[in-house]
């Protein structure tokens, strides 16, 4: 008998664009976030706004996303 198992971690085909968005938004606002405190611990001082900006404002909006699209997922399942 053969018996087909899925992954943890691995994308599955079935999941929502919604939430490969938000994943990819909040790894991206991580790195923005992980930039600014190399470059703050390697002393610089003023740092470009617009990676301050992206790490302030795309990693949350990548983990609402995320959550909104759990939330879509879950009411779906639901019904």
């Amino acid at each position: 008998m053969k018996s087909t198992t899925k992954e943890a971690g691995v994308a599955a085909p079935g999941k929502p664009f919604l939430m490969r968005v938000g994943i990819g938004l909040f790894a991206l606002g991580m790195l923005a976030v992980l930039a600014v405190f190399i470059m703050f611990a390697a002393g610089l001082e003023n740092l470009p706004i617009w990676l301050s900006v992206a790490a302030g404002v795309i990693t949350p909006l990548g983990l609402l996303l995320g959550l909104i699209a759990l939330v879509l997922e879950a009411r779906a399942k639901s019904n």
